[in-house]
C-alpha cells in the first residue's frame, strides 16, 4: 500500500479532516490510544496541549495508508502495517490515532501519533522517514504479490495519488479531483521534450503557462487558480527550471488571467451550462442509489457491531461463572482447576475477538463489492459527460481557427509579444 506521512501542528484542523462524514461514506475510529480522551478530536487536544511544554510546532506525525483500488485488505494487515511503521521510525509506545475512511468502495486508514516524548517533554526525531516509509511500502507490495506502482519500482517517478491537504482543498474550490489535477499535469510534463512542447500540451488542457509571484513557473486554470508545477509535477524547482529555463518571458498570472477571460465567450458558457445539466441529470438517479446505499451500509453495520457487543457481554458473562468465589473458588485454586479454567476462557475471548472481526470483516467485503459495482455505472456517467465536453472543445477551436484565419489577426498573445504557445487553448474537462 502507499504510505504517506508528514510532521505538521494543527491538531483541531486535522481532527476535523479525519471525521469528516459529508467527504467519506464511512468513517470508523479503529483506535485511540495513550490519551486520556477516546475521541479523536479531544485526543488531538490533548497533544497540542503537550507541545506547549516544548518548543516544538510540527508535534503530530500523520501517516494516510492507501491499499490498491481492487484489493479487499483486512483490518490485520493494517494494524500489522501500523506496528512495523512504529518499529522503523521509533514511534512504539507512543499515543496513537487510527481512523478508517471508505468512499467509492475502497477503504483507506490515517494514523495520527503524538511525537512528544511524555518521559523527556522532547520530540521524538523521525530522520529520513519518508525513505523508509517507501521502502515498507515496497516490502508490502511484494509480500502480497500486488501490481506495484512505478513510484516504487523507480524512485524518481512519483505516485499521483499522494498530494496534501492543500492541493485538495485547492482542487475541492474548482470542482475537480486532486488526482486528475496531479495526473494532467504530470502527463504533460511526461510527454513534453521542451518548453514549447510542454506549454502546448497544458495548453490542451486549458491551462496556461505563467511566472508566478516567486518568479517561478505555475499553471493557470480557467477558474483562475494557480498551480505550481514544481508540487504537482513532483519534479524539484532545478529540474523545472533546468527544463523550461527561467520565466521571464512568461506572462504573469494577471495576464494569463485577462488572456483566460478573453477566451471564454458567451456561447461556450451556454454550452458547458447545457453539459453540466446533462451531467447532473444523469448521476442524479445514480447519486440518490449512492446515497441509499451508504445509509443502508451504516445501519447494517451498526446492526452487526450492537449485536456482536451483545454477544460478547453474554459470553463474558457465562465464562465468568465457571469461576467460583469463595470456599469453592479456594478449592478450585488448590485442585488446578482455577488456572486451567482461566486459560480456557482467555483462549474463548481470543477465539471470539477474531470471530467478529472475521464476521465485520466479511460484511464490509460484501458492501465493497456492491460500492464498487455502482462507481462502475458512475464512471460511465462521468466518461459520457467527459466525452461531450471534448466535442464542445474541438467545435470551438475549429471555429476560432476559421475566424482567426479570415481575419488574418494574431492572438492576444503574440501582440503583446509573447509566445503564441502560451496562449491558452481549450476548457479542461472536469472530474471524469
Amino acid at each position: 500500500m502507499i504510505l504517506k506521512g508528514s510532521q505538521r501542528g494543527g491538531a483541531k484542523q486535522l481532527g476535523l479532516h479525519l471525521m469528516r462524514t459529508d467527504d467519506n461514506e464511512h468513517v470508523e475510529v479503529h483506535d485511540v490510544r495513550g490519551f486520556v480522551s477516546e475521541e479523536v478530536i479531544g485526543a488531538l487536544k490533548e497533544a497540542y496541549a503537550v507541545s506547549r511544554g516544548t518548543q516544538c510546532r510540527q508535534f503530530l506525525f500523520s501517516l494516510s495508508l492507501n491499499p490498491p483500488q481492487t484489493e479487499a485488505v483486512p483490518v490485520a494487515a493494517f494494524e500489522d502495517t501500523l506496528e512495523r511503521i512504529e518499529k522503523k521510525l521509533g514511534l512504539e509506545g507512543q499515543p496513537r490515532i487510527v481512523v478508517f475512511h471508505e468512499k467509492e468502495g475502497r477503504r483507506h486508514a490515517h494514523a495520527v501519533w503524538s511525537r512528544i516524548d511524555a518521559g523527556t517533554m522532547t520530540a521524538r526525531n523521525l530522520p529520513y522517514f519518508k525513505s523508509k516509509l517507501r521502502d515498507i511500502s515496497r516490502e508490502l507490495f511484494l509480500e502480497h504479490d500486488w501490481k506495484m506502482p512505478q513510484g516504487l519500482v523507480n524512485s524518481a517517478e512519483r505516485d499521483p495519488c499522494n498530494f496534501t491537504l492543500a492541493e485538495w482543498q485547492q482542487a475541492q474550490r474548482m470542482g475537480r479531483n486532486a488526482r486528475d489535477l496531479k495526473t494532467m499535469i504530470q502527463d504533460c510534463w511526461a510527454v513534453s521534450d521542451t518548453k514549447a512542447a510542454f506549454v502546448h500540451a497544458l495548453s490542451e488542457r486549458g491551462l496556461i503557462l505563467a511566472r508566478g509571484d516567486r518568479r517561478g513557473h505555475v499553471a493557470v486554470t480557467h477558474e483562475g487558480e494557480v498551480l505550481s508545477i514544481a508540487r504537482y509535477a513532483d519534479r524539484k524547482a532545478r529540474e523545472v527550471r533546468a527544463k523550461l529555463g527561467a520565466p521571464d518571458d512568461l506572462p504573469i498570472v494577471s495576464e494569463a488571467r485577462e488572456l483566460i477571460a478573453q477566451n471564454m465567450t458567451a456561447a461556450f458558457k451556454r454550452h458547458g451550462r447545457e453539459a453540466l445539466f446533462l451531467k447532473a441529470r444523469a448521476l442524479a438517479p445514480l447519486e440518490r442509489r449512492r446515497i441509499e446505499m451508504t445509509r443502508r451500509h451504516r445501519a447494517e453495520r451498526t446492526k452487526l457491531d450492537e449485536g456482536q457487543k451483545r454477544r460478547w457481554i453474554e459470553e463474558m458473562r457465562a465464562r465468568s461463572l465457571r469461576l467460583n468465589g469463595g470456599l469453592k473458588g479456594l478449592w478450585q485454586r488448590l485442585t488446578g482447576r482455577y488456572g486451567r479454567i482461566r486459560r480456557q476462557n482467555e483462549r474463548e475471548a481470543y477465539a471470539a475477538l477474531q470471530r467478529d472481526r472475521d464476521q465485520r470483516q466479511a460484511v464490509v467485503g460484501v458492501q465493497h463489492v456492491e460500492r464498487r459495482e455502482l462507481q462502475k455505472l458512475i464512471a460511465a456517467a462521468r466518461g459520457r459527460h467527459a466525452g461531450l465536453l471534448r466535442d464542445i472543445r474541438r467545435d470551438r477551436d475549429r471555429i476560432r481557427a476559421q475566424l482567426q484565419a479570415a481575419d488574418g489577426t494574431a492572438s492576444p498573445v503574440r501582440r503583446r509579444g509573447r509566445r503564441s504557445g502560451s496562449s491558452i487553448g481549450v476548457e479542461p474537462e472536469p472530474e471524469p
